[in-house]
């Protein structure tokens, strides 16, 4: 039987960490800004939480100096990247459903 490297599941284990650390960060961004459980789409949780993360986890952390390590400065930036998205979403889609 041939052997397998350790780190050969590092990557989609880290794909998997990544989608499910951004769904968290956009649900907890939606419930932050007044959504219940239950009230929060999960579609548009996934999509801010992905991109905020990217975009505020990363600019937070080489704004701080941390560069690209797992700091507690770039999940609070990812949170923040989130929230600013999830904001500006629903100021779209309310002034979109006015027009």
């Amino acid at each position: 039987m041939r052997e397998v490297p350790a780190n050969h599941y590092a990557r989609p284990m880290l794909i998997l960490a990544i989608i499910l650390f951004g769904m968290i960060a956009g649900g907890l961004a939606q419930m932050v800004l007044g959504q219940s459980m239950r009230d929060v789409n999960w579609t548009l949780a996934i999509l801010t939480g992905l991109i905020g993360s990217f975009v505020g986890g990363l600019l937070v952390s080489l704004l701080a100096g941390d560069g690209l390590e797992l700091r507690p400065s770039g999940l609070i930036g990812s949170f923040v990247g989130a929230l600013l998205l999830t904001l500006a979403w629903g100021w779209y889609d309310k002034r979109r459903s006015t027009v």
